[in-house]
């Protein structure tokens, strides 16, 4: 898998499973201090509760991270109709609850054709965005609603998967940029009963798939042995 610490340094595109709980930050973070190699970034954020591929790269690769970030992406997941939350996931606490017992699987369905193609999305106010050099979530965790301009994004495939009410399973490739849980707010509410997202995983980036990832476990484990040998 890997031959020697040297080819960090020199470098080295590394895919990783990312664990739930982690920031794209502390996986970078963690690699950086195991291989101790200064230039260490990742090609795409996953938030803390999101699963899956994440791209690092290493010494000369970090010059193509621009263009790994600019990959179609793949998704696969879950969303939770019947109540909303104000992160659009499980970071903040479901509220709104409403009853799903009107939707079935035809209207469930049939939504996703609205979500496909082109479209126009609002970034959710808990993100990393930046408005006047402030991160909206700054602004969001003390009450205030910062106006943003919704922006172009494309959803190649939304495919439901399951369902088993009030949980929606689904598959998603899109483009970069894309926020599936805005996808998540905007599909219940379409509904009409309210939705978060309350799983996901990144399958895919460009080329690059989470079957060939790593855990990061497994990757302190690679590096600690090339030290040894």
């Amino acid at each position: 898998m890997f031959n020697s610490l040297q080819q960090f340094a020199e470098g080295q595109v590394i895919l990783i499973d990312k664990p739930i709980g982690w920031t794209s930050f502390d996986i970078v973070r963690k690699i950086r201090n195991l291989i101790r190699v200064p230039k260490v970034g990742h090609a795409g954020t996953l938030d803390p509760l999101a699963t899956g591929l994440l791209i690092v790269c290493t010494g000369k690769f970090t010059k193509q991270i621009n263009t790994y970030m600019g990959m179609e992406k793949e998704y696969a997941g879950t969303f939770t109709l019947g109540s909303t939350t104000a992160s659009y996931d499980l970071e903040t606490e479901p509220v709104n609850f409403m009853d799903t017992n009107n939707l079935t699987d035809e209207l469930i369905r049939n939504a996703t054709l609205q979500f496909t193609g082109d479209i126009l999305q609002m970034p959710p106010q808990h993100s990393a965005i930046k408005k006047d050099g402030k991160p909206l979530y700054l602004s969001a965790r003390q009450g205030i609603e910062v106006k943003v301009d919704a922006r172009p994004v494309t959803i190649k495939e939304f495919t439901i998967t399951e369902i088993a009410l009030p949980i929606v399973h689904f598959r998603v490739v899109c483009s970069t940029g894309t926020y599936i849980r805005s996808l998540a707010n905007d599909f219940g509410a379409t509904l009409g009963v309210g939705g978060y997202m309350s799983s996901l995983c990144r399958t895919r980036i460009g080329e690059f798939t989470n079957v060939n990832a790593i855990s990061i476990q497994d990757f302190e484990n690679a590096v600690k042995a090339l030290r040894v040998s």
